[in-house]
This record gives structure tokens, sequence and C-alpha cells, in this order.
């Protein structure tokens, strides 16, 4: 497997201790290097730990969990029954006619049709089921961000080993440019070009901190932390050896799509809702009369209320219609869209694993050529020129190699966002 780990510096401290006469405070800082090239950084947190802590503590997905629950919530809203309505009348004064009513109170209930409320049950559930399936779609864009944000600390972190490894190593060579001066094999201005050269990749580590400290705020932000607290970087990365093949099938299950199918059943139940509500309702009530000379009188009442001159209802039914078709434009270009980007996430993966193996070979070839560099320190040939030029291609191998890295696992990230876990 590929595995991207802190790049060793061969180099055999008691042939510079016999032959080189490198101080011993050299020989100290070569182990020193060697043993900071070895070592991990201990145990970090899961990648995956911090998504569920995410998913459980961002804003965004609870802001859309409180529109499910809005939604849920209308479901009971729509079993109601239009207001009960009550009147009453009271006659002041004596009258002189007979039979004259003295008061009358009276009380009605408008009814839907039949199976109305039923079909509003329906649209309400198909539009609970349409925002659940938002929180999804939240989700897994909350998981990406935090994933891309999570490789680019990864990233940024390796960078600043490597340059650290490569300022401790071009020390080492400072050292040994001085003993080649006060013997004549070297001059002055090699030793101050490899001042100059720690003194750029000091410049860049420092800028590489602030980068890391701007990238740890927005993955607290992204796991809604009010405080910025450190995030421990895994040691290492593992690419695998061989690409699972990508069912594109699972594209078609994904939140984003099926929410148009969820849109459509929304329209359907619209369309059956607004049919219900085209047919005539009615009520039925009683009214109580009061009379001065005669019996108190009760009397049922009905009421049918027909939409005769109403053409809002066969507008609706056109809207909806038009809305149906407008869902499936919208879902065949989504779908598209999502084909392209996720065969764009899998060919810059597999762009990012080449490149990979080609910093492997070049960091091989450069680690011969300082092997050879280092043995004509022996017969005092050594050109410090040649040895910067070196140093400087294996620290731009290193570093694209760390991107490589980064790039795949980023890509990656963009790929189980499409399909899910493979």
């Amino acid at each position: 497997m590929n595995k991207i780990n802190f790049i060793k510096v061969k180099v055999n401290t008691q042939m510079l201790k016999s032959h080189f006469r490198l101080p011993a405070s050299s020989i100290q800082l070569l182990s020193l290097i060697f043993l900071v090239l070895m070592s991990g950084l201990g145990y970090s947190q899961n990648l995956q730990t911090y998504i569920e802590e995410a998913l459980e503590n961002n804003p965004n997905i609870q802001a859309v969990e409180k529109q499910y629950a809005i939604s849920t919530e209308k479901i009971a809203e729509v079993n109601a029954l239009p207001d009960t309505q009550f009147s009453g009348g009271y006659m002041f004064g004596e009258g002189n006619m007979p039979m004259m009513q003295q008061a009358e109170f009276s009380v009605m209930q408008m009814l839907p049709w039949f199976g109305t409320i039923a079909a509003r049950q329906k649209y309400a559930n198909a539009m609970a089921d349409a925002d659940l399936v938002e929180i999804d779609i939240a989700k897994r864009k909350i998981a990406l961000a935090l994933s891309q944000s999570y490789y680019r600390l990864y990233e940024i972190a390796k960078k600043q080993q490597v340059l650290d490894s490569n300022i401790q190593l071009l020390k080492v060579y400072e050292q040994m440019a001085l003993t080649s001066v006060e013997v004549g094999q070297a001059s002055a201005v090699s030793v101050l070009r490899l001042q100059m050269r720690q003194n750029d990749l000091a410049e860049r580590k420092m800028v590489l901190a602030q980068d890391f400290a701007s990238e740890q705020t927005v993955f607290n932000k992204i796991m809604n932390r009010k405080e910025v607290v450190d995030i421990p970087i895994v040691d290492s990365l593992t690419i695998p050896e061989k690409e699972v093949t990508i069912d594109f099938e699972k594209l078609n299950f994904h939140p984003e799509l099926t929410k148009f199918e969820e849109l459509n059943k929304v329209v359907t139940q619209a369309d059956a809702l607004n049919k219900k509500e085209s047919a005539p309702s009615f009520g039925v009530g009683v009214e109580y009369m009061l009379f001065n000379e005669a019996p108190n009188m009760v009397m049922p009442m009905a009421t049918l209320s027909i939409p005769i001159f109403n053409k809002k209802f066969k507008s609706v039914a056109r809207q909806n219609k038009l809305r149906y078709e407008e869902l499936n434009i919208q879902k065949e270009a989504s779908q598209n869209s999502l084909f392209t980007q996720l065969q764009t996430a899998l060919r810059s993966r597999d762009a990012a694993r080449i490149r990979l193996e080609t910093q492997d070979k070049n960091l091989k070839q450069a680690e011969n050529a300082n092997e050879i560099l280092l043995r004509n320190y022996e017969t005092g040939t050594i050109n410090f020129n040649e040895v910067l030029d070196v140093q400087e291609l294996q620290l731009q191998f290193q570093i694209k190699r760390i991107e490589a890295v980064a790039e795949y696992f980023k890509q990656s990230s963009i790929v189980k966002y499409y399909i899910g876990n493979d």
C-alpha cells in the first residue's frame, strides 16, 4: 500500500564523524532529524467521530430538522374543521302581533366534501417526506465540508513537518560547508546560500502556520464549537492499492435526486386535494326560536356551497401538471450534473494517484543523487550548489507528494458524497 510518511534522511553518522570531522552537536542533530522523521504524531481522533459530532451540532442541520418538525406538525393542522358559526338575536320592546318571534339562536358547522380531510393529510405527509430528504442532503454536505477541511489540515500539517525536517537538514549541510570552508574546499558564499535557503523555508513554514490556524477555525465552526480547539491530525493516510468498482446505479438513490420523487408525490397529492376542494361543501346546523304566544321551535338547517363560476380549481390543475413536468426536467438536469461531477471527482482521484506514484519515483532518484553528493564530500569535491539544487528538488517532490495524497482523499470524500460508502 502507498503510505505517506516523513521522508527518511539516510545519513551514515559514523561516516560523517570519521571522514567529515563534524562536531558532536551535528551528529546529535542528525540523530534528532532521523528520530523526528521516523516518529509519528500519536493518537488522533478519527474523522468519522468528528463527522458524527458535526451532524449532531451543526446549526444548518438543526434548522432543516426544525423545518421537518414544522411539516409534521402541519399534519395535525389539516385535520381541523372550519370554525363553528354561532348567531343569535333578541327583539326588545313590546310586540302586539301574535306568534311574534322574541328571539332566535342558531349554530352552523360547515363540512368539506367527503375525503377532503384525508386528501389534506396525504398532502401534508408528502410535504413532510420532502423535507425529510432535505435533512439527508444537509448531512451529506456537512460531512463533505468537514472531510475537505480535515484533509486540508492534514496537507498543511505535513507540509510544515517536511519544511521543518528540511530546515534541520540544511543546518547539517551548513555545518558541513563551514568545515569545508575551514580546509579551503568551499567558499563562504556556499554557507550564505544555505543560510538564505533556511530563511526561505522558515518563512514558508510561518505562512503555513497561519493557514493552519485559519483552517482549524473553519473546522471548529463546522462542528459548531464556540471555542477553537486544536485538531489532532492523523499521522498517515493509506491509499488502497486498487480502487473499488464504482456502482453508478447508487447515484440514482442520491437524496438530491430522490428529492424530486418526493416533490412529484407532493404535486400528485396537491392535484388530488384540488379535485376534492373543487367539490361542493355543505353545512349542518340548528336554529332555536322563541315566540311570545306560541311554543318555541327548533329548526334543523342545511346549506350547500357549489363553486359554479369559480375557475380557480381548473387553473390549479393546470399549474400542477406544469409543475410535474418542470420537476421531471429538473431531475434530469440534476442527474446529468451529479453524474458529471462524480466523473470529474473520479478522474481527479485517479490523477492524484498517478502524481503520487511519480513523486515516489522522483524522491527515490533524488535520494540516490543526494547519496552521491555526500560521497563526494570524502574526496573534497562536493559542490554545495548541487547540494542545494538536489535539496530543493527533493523538497518540491515531497510537497507534491503530500498534495497528491491530500487531493486523493479530498476527491474520495466527494465520491462518497455522491454514492455513499463504497
